[in-house]
């Protein structure tokens, strides 16, 4: 993660700036640049999202959200993939998915790049925790490992192929072992 030199912002200051890309998030009063996606982050990052979204979006469970600006607790942070329970989905006076979502992701899930600060993305995924999230996953693709954070309990290292990934109850449908997940990474 880059680190964006600047003076002191409010949050409220932070949000007002326009966007960047990669995404920056706003933690403990810095500007810090998320690094921008190759390629083995962008393929786990687009099947998770789908196949998370074509288990839960029709039954109006959840969705998941790739990239989604999250903010709550002091923070603006931008998960790999945000999943949010249907009934937490802010929507505007339409009735359409908002732009902006002031809550914390019931499920947050980040994907480590070659070059990012495994314990800044860590540190989200806590803060994400500690103000209501059910579960996190760090997924390391070239260790191919998952360290996971369910809420309230011990984290939990996997990274043998058939290692089962925990999901949230909202997702008890979602089957996946390690195996599973990082084989998405083979093309054919």
């Amino acid at each position: 993660m880059l680190q964006t030199p600047t003076k002191p912002l409010t949050l409220a200051e932070f949000i007002k700036l326009p966007e960047t890309k990669p995404a920056s998030e706003y933690i403990n009063g810095q500007i810090i640049q998320k690094p921008m996606p190759q390629g083995k982050h962008s393929k786990l990052q687009g099947k998770l999202v789908t196949r998370i979204n074509q288990i839960v979006e029709d039954k109006q469970i959840a969705l998941a959200f790739p990239e989604l600006r999250c903010i709550f607790g002091g923070r603006s942070i931008v998960p790999d993939v945000a999943v949010l329970a249907w009934e937490r989905i802010p929507v505007d006076e339409n009735g359409d998915v908002a732009n902006v979502f002031e809550t914390y992701p019931d499920w947050t899930i980040e994907i480590l790049s070659p070059d990012q600060n495994q314990t800044k993305v860590t540190g989200n995924i806590l803060h994400c925790l500690k103000y209501g999230s059910k579960l996190g996953w760090l997924l390391d693709p070239d260790q191919k490992s998952v360290l996971v954070y369910p809420a309230g309990k011990q984290p939990e290292f996997l990274e043998k192929a058939e290692d089962v990934l925990p999901v949230p109850d909202l997702l008890a449908e979602l089957q996946l072992t390690v195996g599973d997940l990082f084989g998405w990474l083979k093309l054919g």
